[in-house]
């Protein structure tokens, strides 16, 4: 719940940002934030992994826990050092030669989320839900609050009172940076709400332990990596591959701001996740199983389809929640939207080689993904801009599901339904085809036409799956 309700109350900045920033002012949000995403996973370097995995299994969990900060303290301290030294040089890299201050904020709220990984790993490995949730919530609560209160409330309150004493916290001359700074204050007090976990163990060190951790994470760190290229390389290539003309930061935030509309497919797919791992890995490799994780895998793609439809079908009342400077990119959500269901539909299919153990298959899988983003990234951005990234994310997701399919059947096959499910991404996609001819129509017979469309795809999976729902519900079949 903490991890649900999180990312969403952190989606709302979203269209908060939209109406207090141009586009080409949100996409440097966006593109300095893909960067925080590569780096957070480099700077957890899959210690997080690896201490679940050691910690379980030891006689002495807390030596595990106190190598594990003592490592990640380090190269955090090293990390903000290194950027320290070299803020100006990054900063000219990566295109932000004004603002090097952008590089140091981010490198202290890198360094403070990488520290605090590993106690928030331990409340999750001692079952203290409450303490995690509570943390995680009251650190997202103090993000959006400092936000509030830089850009909304102090802006405000100088306008009608220019001599006020905010003065001294605020400069309109910062701008866009008080978003870093809201983060960095918020990340400082997750720390200081996490140091009794922190203080209460007695610091030690075991470098052998520690090697051997090392070792283990090292693969956890390639997927990561591999992950987040298939998940923000886009944000950060537009600002090199789109020519200065075609106005890149512009087309970044356009992008950016569109992207996180998905937002209700990425919330189904990662609740599904919690409840789905722990279902599969707690059962057998009987038939019956398979039967069970086929329901599952159509059910879920069922209920993903909804979301789509929902989404695309009623698209026009959704965008008002984001500033009409960035609707020209509303184009690229049915794009995205699918694009993540796929990603769903990788998860569920890749339970094959978690369960007969074929982890490195993951690996694999996921580098290929990167491979394909990259390439169709470099070879479309140049020419339809940061429409070929949404393309390059479509590609990539269906790639790997496909390929997990394939390789799925071989090593554990499960039969899944494939031309029901392919039935029903058919009536999907017959839908929103059909949506493009009431667009031109009134909002009244437009969204009245949307809504029987919507029931039409929801009678015909009811009566396709009547007596299977009906079984499910403990219902007799008359």
């Amino acid at each position: 719940m903490s991890s649900i309700i999180g990312r969403f109350l952190n989606w709302w900045l979203v269209p908060y940002y939209s109406f207090i920033f141009m586009p080409e002012v949100f996409g440097i949000v966006t593109n300095l934030y893909s960067y925080v995403a590569f780096f957070l996973v480099l700077l957890i370097y899959g210690m997080e992994t690896s201490f679940f995995r050691y910690a379980s299994k030891s006689e002495n969990p807390e030596k595990v826990y106190s190598t594990s900060l003592v490592s990640l303290f380090f190269t955090s301290i090293s990390f903000i050092i290194l950027v320290l030294v070299f803020r100006n040089d990054i900063a000219a890299l990566i295109k932000y030669p004004d603002h090097p201050e952008y590089i140091l904020w981010l490198s202290i709220i890198l360094a403070l989320d990488a520290f605090t990984a590993i106690p928030f790993a331990r409340l999750r490995l001692y079952n203290k839900p409450v303490k995690f949730a509570s943390v995680k919530l009251l650190g997202i609560g103090f993000n959006i609050g400092f936000n509030l209160f830089f850009l909304t409330f102090c802006p405000a309150i100088i306008k009608e009172n220019p001599d006020s004493l905010l003065n001294i916290v605020y400069s309109a001359d910062i701008g866009v940076g008080y978003v870093f700074i809201s983060n960095l204050l918020a990340s400082a007090f997750t720390l200081i709400f996490l140091l009794p976990e922190i203080l209460k163990v007695s610091l030690k060190f075991d470098g052998r332990l520690l090697k051997q951790m090392l070792s283990y994470g090292f693969p956890i760190l390639i997927v990561g990596l591999a992950g987040m290229i298939n998940q923000n390389i886009d944000k950060i290539l537009i600002p090199f591959l789109v020519p200065e003309e075609n106005n890149p930061m512009f087309q970044v935030g356009v992008y950016g701001a569109n992207y996180k509309l998905a937002v209700l497919m990425n919330m189904f797919i990662q609740s599904f996740r919690y409840a789905f791992e722990p279902f599969f890995f707690s059962r057998g490799s009987s038939m019956e199983d398979s039967q069970i994780y086929s329901k599952i895998m159509k059910y879920f793609v069922v209920f993903g389809l909804s979301i789509f439809l929902v989404m695309v079908l009623f698209i026009d009342v959704i965008k008002i929640i984001i500033s009409p400077e960035y609707h020209e990119g509303l184009k690229v959500v049915p794009v995205i939207l699918m694009a993540n269901l796929f990603f769903g539909i990788y998860f569920v299919l890749s339970l094959w080689y978690k369960l007969k153990d074929l982890t490195s298959f993951g690996a694999y899988i996921a580098l290929i993904g990167a491979a394909i983003t990259l390439i169709i990234n470099i070879l479309l951005i140049p020419v339809i801009g940061y429409a070929g990234s949404a393309i390059a994310v479509f590609v990539c997701y269906f790639t790997m599901m496909v390929i997990s399919y394939l390789l799925g059947q071989k090593y554990y096959p499960i039969p899944y339904n494939l031309k029901r499910i392919g039935l029903y991404f058919l009536i999907a996609l017959f839908i929103f085809a059909l949506s493009y001819f009431t667009q031109s129509l009134n909002d009244i017979l437009k969204y009245s036409a949307n809504a029987v469309s919507l029931l039409f795809y929801f009678i015909a999976v009811y009566i396709m799956e009547r007596n299977e729902i009906k079984r499910l519900l403990n219902l007799k079949i008359k």
